[in-house]
């Protein structure tokens, strides 16, 4: 499988390959973890931990970008040998994020212990001591948070195999303890609350020294590696990475409000099940994709263009598949429904298409997003995503007010991806060829 091919790709294929196991496991972790916390907590005070759980993720991903800046920096800096900057990069990042956030976690605790949470989570007031379940729950989350560097740092070094098995361990720690706590009987919010905060950051603190200790002594952080000037590198790239987050963000949360608005919110369950049904091929491209970005800069900053466009037509070989696997998924989901849901619920041949359609033009972004992520061109794609965010926002609630039909919504959804994908290919043989200039090298 591995050879007569150069190092990075082996490294690419290694990744995948070990990414999709890693992967399938964590899938199997999500499932079995639904039934024994919803036997633990019950169907209420499950709600309320869903409901503690989004806040949580939504604060878990906000990083300002420097975990995306940190992947880049290190991947380019280690291509040109430069260990001292390399250094200085994983540093920054790391003393950085604590200062960020020790202040961050403080002003979150203050707020909660001064606001009725209750009015807002649970206003059936049945779970005891609320705000000290939130507040822990932020404590050990953030602490996890700066800690969770590490798996951008291993991304940077082309493992991202790595990053997935550290969360995946965090996961496995999770279910091991929910199970205890099912055969145990200890159905309280906080044991649960405990139990799912603490076994990631338990992986994250044995993990730092294994890797900065032992395995990489040389790029262990320092505070006297520490430099603003990086800091300053970070941020500029990393912000940009941010926003493009918080644009696919928008447009996903953003449906189901508007659905649940302007329509039923009835009408967001067949849409919900259909996304997630989606949602297997595009993170099975994902993983196929995400080797890509970090070997994609070793590349660049090598100025090794033909394996650039080499790994591309591979990557547009397996996008091909993947619309054939799209169509094929299209044409199963009946099937697949009638197994998965039964008859709780009714998903329409069309949202089904469009669906189907709408994960056709998402992939194929980001089969070119992640070179050019790679790359570091980013400035055109941070002009269509914002402007396809507005666009979305602006029109779908123009078409739901006019139409009242949620098929015309997902069209929208679909069609503002159209223009990303023409100018990202539009870039990308710009830069690969050598015939961009301006606002299209970066």
């Amino acid at each position: 499988m591995f050879s007569n091919i150069d190092h990075r790709t082996a490294l690419i294929r290694k990744n995948i390959l070990l990414s999709f196991l890693i992967k399938g496991w964590s899938g199997a972790i999500f499932l079995l973890l639904v039934p024994l916390t919803l036997h633990c907590l019950g169907a209420y005070e499950n709600g309320v931990w869903l409901t503690i759980s989004g806040i949580l993720i939504w604060i878990d991903n906000m990083d300002i970008g420097l975990g995306n800046g940190l992947r880049n920096k290190l991947a380019f800096y280690l291509a040109n040998n430069n260990i001292d900057k390399a250094r200085e990069v994983v540093s920054s990042t790391f003393f950085m994020l604590i200062l960020i956030i020790i202040p961050i976690t403080a002003s979150l605790v203050l707020i909660i212990n001064n606001i009725d949470t209750y009015s807002v989570i649970d206003p059936q007031h049945v779970v005891k001591d609320l705000n000290n379940i939130i507040s822990i729950a932020l404590i050990l989350v953030c602490s996890t948070f700066i800690f969770k560097f590490i798996g951008n740092f291993y991304q940077g070094m082309q493992l991202p195999a790595m990053s997935i098995l550290l969360t995946t361990i965090g996961h496995t720690l999770i279910l091991i303890g929910t199970y205890y706590l099912y055969k145990t009987d200890s159905h309280s919010l906080m044991d649960i609350v405990l139990i799912n905060t603490i076994s990631p950051l338990l992986v994250y603190l044995i993990a730092y020294p294994y890797t900065f200790l032992i395995r990489y002594k040389a790029l262990r952080p320092t505070f006297t590696a520490f430099s603003w000037e990086s800091v300053r590198e970070l941020f500029f790239i990393g912000v940009r990475f941010f926003i493009l987050q918080i644009c696919g963000a928008i447009i996903m949360q953003s449906m189901n409000f508007i659905i649940s608005k302007y329509f039923m919110p009835s009408m967001v369950t067949p849409y919900q099940i259909a996304y997630r049904y989606f949602s297997i091929m595009m993170l099975a491209f994902s993983i196929i994709s995400t080797p890509y970005w970090s070997a994609t800069t070793d590349a660049y900053a090598k100025g090794d263009m033909q394996w650039i466009r080499t790994a591309m037509k591979r990557t547009n070989k397996i996008l091909f598949a993947s619309i054939i696997g799209v169509i094929m998924m299209i044409i199963a989901s009946p099937i697949f429904y009638k197994i998965w849901i039964g008859n709780m619920a009714t998903v329409p041949w069309v949202i089904t298409i469009m669906m189907g359609v709408y994960t056709v033009t998402y992939i194929t972004i980001m089969s070119y997003s992640f070179f050019l992520n790679g790359i570091g061109a980013l400035n055109i794609q941070l002009i269509t995503s914002v402007t396809s965010v507005f666009l979305f926002i602006i029109l779908s609630i123009i078409l739901a007010q006019k139409t009242h039909n949620i098929i015309s919504i997902l069209i929208l959804m679909s069609a503002v991806n159209i223009p990303c994908v023409i100018f990202d290919i539009i870039q990308f043989n710009k830069i690969i060829y050598g015939t961009a200039k301006g606002i299209w090298k970066r």
